[in-house]
């Protein structure tokens, strides 16, 4: 367990120091051209994704048709729906921009990794939580890039055929080909899987960093202060508490077992920061506001390993005492 907080926080800390990094030095993503890095990189990072995906988990998981239909619900519809509300309201520049940002928290999958480890230590339902966050992966490819397309304008002089190419290049077809050479490579990422990891967050810390140098390059940051930044993490920690509290009730209403409740929790309530990157890195790459959007995704995965691995380890504590 420790060993495990320790890779969560070496990440979160290489995720804060990108960004102090990017403002003392913001020509640096020029410089090292880590557009072009981060390009291959995100068709790598979906490359193996899908080699590691098994058909097999899927066929023996499709029965337990309420639990899923909860967890996808509250990612894709739930979630966006608790946000949408607020666009109203934001009537400065700097506050759209950020709910911009939090709408497309909203709309984002779920984890797959830490959901699964979650779930794991409290001692859930692990073959649901495997399931759940891979199709969960899978239909953010298609319904967050959807839902952005629908409600959100910073094409930036981008146009959605750019974006569509774009995510088919490098999402579907390296997502697609990782799925079809399972058979033979599978168990082979499987067993490096740790490296792979390893892999994907130095990636994404690269698209931060990338990200960050285009906004302090514009000075975006001129018109945020600690106040609204305050204000971004209160919403954050109330949303997702929000939508804790919701999936357990609704959990509970449905009759779910201890581990069908968890997994519900934890797979419904989690935002995959891997997803994130990546689609901001796809539909706002060419826009200095893309950090700004990254930024409530950064916050929130942030909170939901805190949070979540505090109370993964209380309910894997009480599942385990004598009844």
């Amino acid at each position: 367990m420790l060993q495990r907080k320790i890779k969560f926080n070496g990440f979160i800390l290489a995720l804060l120091t990108a960004i102090p990094v990017a403002y003392v030095w913001p020509t640096g993503a020029n410089f090292l051209h880590l557009n072009q890095v981060t390009d291959v990189g995100i068709g790598l990072i979906f490359f193996f994704y899908g080699l590691k995906l098994s058909m097999h988990t899927f066929r023996a998981g499709v029965s337990n048709y309420k639990l899923h239909l909860l967890i996808h619900l509250s990612t894709f519809i739930i979630f966006p729906l608790l946000v949408l509300p607020f666009k109203s309201l934001m009537v400065s520049e700097s506050a759209e921009l950020l709910w911009v940002g939090m709408f497309f928290l909203s709309v984002l999958p779920s984890t797959v990794s830490s959901s699964v480890v979650m779930v794991s230590i409290a001692k859930g339902n692990i073959p649901a939580a495997i399931f759940n966050a891979s199709l969960s992966g899978l239909l953010g490819v298609a319904l967050t890039p959807l839902w952005l397309g629908l409600l959100v304008d910073d094409a930036q002089g981008v146009s959605a055929l750019s974006v569509i190419s774009k995510l088919m290049l490098q999402i579907v077809l390296p997502l697609t080909l990782g799925i079809l050479l399972h058979g033979q490579f599978g168990q082979l990422a499987l067993k490096n899987s740790t490296l792979i990891a390893n892999f994907d967050k130095t990636i994404i810390v690269l698209i931060v960093y990338t990200s960050f140098c285009l906004s302090f390059l514009a000075n975006l940051f001129s018109g945020l202060n600690i106040t609204v930044l305050f204000m971004l993490c209160l919403a954050i920690l109330a949303l997702f508490f929000f939508m804790l509290l919701l999936i357990n009730a609704i959990s509970n209403k449905l009759g779910f077992s201890t581990e069908d409740r968890i997994t519900a929790i934890f797979c419904g309530s989690k935002k995959s920061l891997v997803h994130g990157s990546v689609m901001a890195k796809i539909m706002f790459g060419h826009s200095a506001n893309a950090s700004i959007y990254i930024l409530p995704v950064m916050l929130y995965h942030i909170s939901q390993l805190l949070i979540v691995a505090y109370i993964a380890q209380k309910l894997g504590k009480r599942c385990l005492k004598p009844a």
